[in-house]
């Protein structure tokens, strides 16, 4: 009796293991986030520009921008003990950024600074002398830079991608890398928020040339009526097929005229959660399926981001739990009514709640103008090539989210490739076999997009008489030759001047067409450290490097683009170091 009770005891027990390896992990384990272990960055009260989850270009923003009073040099601190594991100095991304690890667990990320305090900004200086290079990552050992918190770290400032002043803070798991919500932390108590989020619109999609949605086939506004308790009740829908939500949404804080993200929407369907997303935690090999997540055409056409609460192609953003049916709305049996609910809420819970009945309805729909199919067709899962003329363009699979008819025509050496409304998830490649440019031309040819007029540069290999390049943008190409070398201005003149009262040297640096690639001074035969701001594309050395000698100095600047046209700027100034 009694091994027959353990027997069964045994069995029970291997079931209930096997139950909990299929239970998702968020359903019985939450990270427990420190919240009172960080401090702020700043001194000054902490007011965001951009919260953690918005929707950008082509991103999913990562953590805080908090206001820097719309100006640079603001100390910036460490928000706990650790040691500064990562410093990336670019033109681009966060700018000058550092990483600092602490020790349970978690690393911190200030971008877009000014510049470091020392003794981390010697440490930054002697690698870019040692390098003779601007932009540098490096990885400091855990005994190189430690900090303790509340240390000044850096200055905040507005480099790399920053659209103005501010200081990017945000937070990642050590070990995985995976970014968090700040307000895990107990940042949230920064904030008042008692404001709900506001609903801007409601967009219905019917799904499939059959189906139809108050008498159109094409998505369609759908009205919302605000009920005394402050929720919403949607104009009934009358739907004949399969159809999908979405939302045009934004939160405020009490005390701010800023308009963020959300925190967490979720839609039901008579009671049952059928679609969710949370804004908690993600990885960066993620940002890429905003597009996804957005109505993408409607975004390039309006610039308004219409967050799509089904996925008609179903991809993997691990903020989204949806059902089977990957949230679609089906209505196809007469006498069927369904009840559907949107909730849309903050971080503390403010939840604006939209109601929308759902009925079956026979109909008609408004003659509308059927869609045009093109001659090539692209299957999102399976390579594509397609060669006209002597132009040849290569979609490996996964190039794009969804399958499309292609528009692609090559007239008069000009290349089109569909338009901007189709977004690109990973890059294609385009191939030319160039026969209008002579030999000795070929070296200084580049291919280049054209936008409004505007060209733009896209990276272009040749071998012979065949160029080859990847992008991650549909449109109109083209391949032009660049002979005009980067132009070097002083923005303040210095010739044979004594400029011992200035504190920097400027000059301003442009290319008309294929970019600069590359920039090297010297002072007195010596590499000196000027930084680029593309935002200004301008070139700035700093006194404060004390490389220049009492009285006569001499300056060399070499400005090389991406097709090999140099310009040199050379120059003599005085200046006393006493």
């Amino acid at each position: 009796m009694f091994e027959l009770i353990f027997i069964l005891a045994k069995i029970f027990s291997m079931k209930f293991l096997l139950l909990l390896f299929l239970i998702p992990t968020s359903l019985y384990c939450q990270t427990n986030y420190p919240k009172d272990y960080f401090r702020s960055p700043l001194d000054i009260p902490m007011q965001l520009s951009g919260n953690f989850g918005e929707l950008r270009n082509n991103h999913i923003h990562s953590g805080f921008d908090i206001k820097t009073n719309k100006m640079e040099g603001l100390p910036v601190f460490a928000a706990a003990d650790g040691y500064v594991s990562r410093i990336k100095i670019s033109n681009f991304g966060y700018g000058k950024a550092l990483y600092i690890t602490h020790p349970n667990g978690y690393t911190t990320v200030y971008g877009h600074l000014q510049k470091a305090n020392n003794p981390i900004e010697s440490y930054i200086k002697k690698i870019q002398y040692s390098e003779n290079k601007y932009e540098i990552e490096v990885f400091p050992k855990l005994d190189e830079l430690p900090v303790k918190k509340g240390d000044l770290i850096a200055f905040s400032g507005n480099t790399g991608g920053s659209g103005g002043p501010h200081l990017h803070f945000e937070f990642r798991d050590t070990k995985t890398e995976k970014i968090i919500n700040p307000m895990f932390f107990g940042f949230n108590k920064e904030f008042i928020d008692t404001k709900k989020p506001s609903i801007s619109s409601l967009i219905l999609y019917p799904l499939g040339e059959q189906s139809i949605v108050n008498k159109s086939n094409q998505p369609v506004v759908c009205s919302l009526a605000q009920q005394k308790d402050g929720s919403y009740l949607a104009e009934r829908v009358f739907l004949n097929g399969k159809m999908g939500f979405g939302i045009n949404t934004f939160d405020m804080f009490d005390k701010s005229y800023s308009k963020f993200g959300v925190y967490k929407v979720a839609l039901f369907c008579n009671g049952k959660s059928i679609f969710e997303y949370k804004f908690d935690t993600f990885s960066f090999d993620e940002f890429k399926f905003v597009n996804a997540l957005i109505d993408y055409p409607r975004y390039v056409q309006t610039n308004q981001r219409v967050q799509q609460l089904f996925m008609q192609n179903p991809y993997p953003l691990s903020i989204i739990s949806t059902d089977n049916d990957y949230g679609i709305v089906t209505m196809e049996s007469p006498n069927l009514q369904k009840s559907y609910r949107i909730e849309i809420s903050d971080f503390e819970n403010n939840t604006t709640v939209i109601t929308i009945p759902v009925d079956y309805s026979i109909q008609k729909p408004i003659q509308s103008e059927k869609p045009k199919h093109a001659a090539y067709f692209v299957k999102a899962t399976l390579d594509s090539n397609f060669a006209k003329d002597n132009v040849d363009v290569f979609f490996p699979a996964g190039t794009f989210y969804y399958d499309f008819y292609l528009d692609f025509e090559v007239k008069k050496d000009t290349i089109h490739i569909h338009n901007a409304t189709i977004p690109v998830q990973n890059s294609y490649t385009i191939a030319i076999d160039d026969t209008k440019h002579t030999e000795s031309e070929l070296s200084k040819v580049i291919l280049v997009k054209i936008d409004k007029k505007k060209l733009e540069y896209i990276p272009t290999r040749r071998k012979g008489t065949l160029f080859t390049a990847k992008t991650k943008e549909l449109g109109i190409f083209t391949l032009l030759k660049d002979t005009v070398a980067p132009k070097i201005i002083p923005i303040k003149n210095i010739d044979n001047k004594w400029i011992s009262a200035d504190t920097k040297i400027e000059l301003s640096v442009s290319d008309e067409l294929s970019g600069i690639k590359e920039y090297n001074c010297y002072l007195n035969g010596k590499w000196a450290l000027f930084e680029y701001e593309y935002k200004t594309k301008t070139l700035t050395y700093n006194f404060e490097d004390n490389v220049t000698l009492e009285g006569k100095n001499d300056l060399k600047v070499i400005v090389t683009d991406n097709v090999g046209n140099s310009t040199i700027f050379e120059t003599s100034f005085f200046r006393s170091q006493k």
